[in-house]
C-alpha cells in the first residue's frame, strides 16, 4: 500500500500488488454492479407472453437459440436490429438456431411495432418478441442493476445451446447496432467447436481450419511437435481448409 493511502477500519492487510478498486467501491456502487449469468451456466428459465403467444425458454431445448434484448420499442437502433434479424432468419434456421427477442415494453406495444415494421420496412417478424414491462427477465439475465431506473442497458445477446446453457454473450450500448453477421459467425463457431472438438481462431469463418486445443501435458506437447498443421507445439491448424 502507498504510504499516503489512508486505510479504512475494514481494510485487511494485503500485498502491495493485490487487486483493489480505485477509487474504493462504495455501498452505492456495489449495489449497481450487474451480475451477468456466467458462461457455461444454465440460462434463467422464464415463461412470458410474446407476439406469438406464451413462450417458455424450455420450448427451445434441443435447438440453438439467440436471445436478444431491447430497452424499448419504436427506437431507431433497435428497429434496425429487429429488421436485420428478421431478414437473416433463414440463415439462422440453416444453423438450426431459433431467434427470440425481448423488449421491456408491453405486448400491445410489441404488436403495434411489428405491424409498423411490416408496413414501413416490408418485413415480417417471424420470431416471438417477449414482453417484460416489469423488467423481471432483464434483471434475471443481469442486464439491470437492482436500483436501475432506466432500461438503457437492456442490450445484451445470449447464445444458448440445445442443453439450455449460455455459451456466449455480447452487450452493446444504445448508440451502436449489433452485427448480425458476427452473431451468425459466433453460433457457427460454437457449433464447429462442439462437433469437431477444436477451437476457432480470430476472424474464423465457416470452412476455415480450426486450431487444436493447447497441449496441457508433456505427452501432448511431444505429440504435437511435427504434427500436420503445427506451427509450434502450442499452435496447430486442424480441420477443413488445412494447408
Amino acid at each position: 500500500m502507498m504510504a499516503d493511502d489512508a486505510a479504512g477500519p475494514d481494510d485487511a492487510p494485503r500485498p502491495d500488488d493485490a487487486p483493489r478498486m480505485v477509487p474504493p467501491m462504495t455501498v452505492e456502487t456495489q449495489r449497481r454492479v450487474v451480475a451477468l449469468p456466467a458462461l457455461g451456466s444454465p440460462a434463467p428459465v422464464f415463461v412470458a407472453r410474446t407476439t406469438m403467444g406464451e413462450r417458455s425458454l424450455l420450448n427451445y431445448r434441443g435447438r440453438w437459440l439467440v436471445f436478444f434484448a431491447h430497452p424499448a420499442d419504436f427506437t431507431a437502433v433497435c428497429t434496425s436490429e429487429i429488421v436485420a434479424f428478421a431478414r437473416a432468419r433463414g440463415r439462422f434456421a440453416a444453423l438450426d438456431c431459433e431467434l427470440l427477442g425481448l423488449s421491456v415494453d408491453s405486448l400491445y406495444s410489441h404488436l403495434a411495432w411489428v405491424e409498423s415494421l411490416r408496413e414501413r420496412f416490408g418485413v415480417e417478424i417471424g420470431f416471438p418478441i417477449v414482453e417484460d414491462p416489469s423488467m423481471l427477465i432483464a434483471r434475471a439475465y443481469g442486464m439491470l442493476g437492482a436500483d436501475d431506473t432506466t432500461s438503457a442497458t437492456v442490450r445484451a445477446t445470449f447464445v444458448i445451446d440445445p442443453a439450455g446453457i449460455i455459451r456466449a454473450l455480447t452487450w452493446y450500448p444504445v448508440s451502436t447496432g449489433r452485427s448480425i453477421d458476427e452473431i451468425l459467425r459466433l453460433v457457427a463457431a460454437l457449433q464447429e467447436a462442439d462437433a469437431k472438438a477444436v477451437q476457432t481462431p480470430a476472424d474464423w469463418q465457416p470452412g476455415d481450419p480450426g486450431i487444436a486445443p493447447t497441449p496441457v501435458s508433456m505427452a501432448e506437447i511431444e505429440a504435437a511437435r511435427g504434427a500436420e498443421g503445427a506451427v509450434d507445439w502450442y499452435y496447430r491448424r486442424v480441420g477443413d481448409g488445412e494447408a
